[in-house]
């Protein structure tokens, strides 16, 4: 085995698991969820069925995955935050299978708080961040920094999660001197390195 789990996690017959990935205490693995290489799933973590999990990923202790979630290279998910799946839940009209699922994607490098809520069918760009508390309901672009109830944008953030200071439409990251252009209101990176 290539990776590590903890004797009380739960690993289903079927799942992937990269290696060097670390499961620690009472998580959940299902059967047709893929994780990458490198990944560290705290206590209590549970990654449904159908769940795309990316390389060096972090999820912190109480997280559920649930089907429809996928998670690109290097996310963060604090501890205790919520994904959900189903729009209009009734336990009356059970909504269960694939087909009733709402994609949520979660791209490279973002990261989510603490007790942070993701309503399904967003999209979190890269490298952005929801602080901890926030209700997700609409798409997040790329280096943008969400927050509150509902999430909004209260600025940008670098890939090395530093807060981004634009002047002319430019900005310098003043910890990693990664360098940045805003462009119609979207931010992408100029210069500097990526993972």
């Amino acid at each position: 085995m290539s990776y590590f789990a903890h004797p009380s996690a739960i690993i289903d017959d079927g799942a992937s698991i990269g290696e060097g990935t670390k499961i620690w205490h009472f998580s959940h693995v299902c059967p047709t969820s893929v994780i990458g290489s490198n990944c560290s799933l705290g206590q209590n973590v549970f990654i449904a069925n159908g769940v795309s999990v990316g390389n060096g990923v972090k999820i912190q202790n109480n997280v559920s995955v649930y089907e429809g979630v996928e998670l690109e290279d290097y996310v963060f998910c604090g501890p205790s935050m919520v994904f959900t799946n189903v729009r209009t839940p009734r336990s009356a009209f059970p909504r269960n299978t694939s087909s009733d699922y709402y994609k949520t994607t979660v791209k490279r490098g973002a990261s989510i708080g603490a007790n942070a809520t993701v309503v399904c069918g967003v999209t979190i760009g890269e490298w952005a961040f929801v602080a901890a508390g926030a209700v997700v309901n609409k798409d997040i672009a790329p280096y943008e920094l969400h927050a509150g109830v509902p999430a909004r944008r209260l600025g940008w953030v670098c890939e090395c999660g530093a807060t981004l200071h634009f002047s002319n439409h430019e900005a310098v990251c003043g910890e990693c001197d990664r360098e940045y252009a805003m462009e119609q209101d979207l931010v992408r990176k100029t210069k500097g390195s990526s993972l």
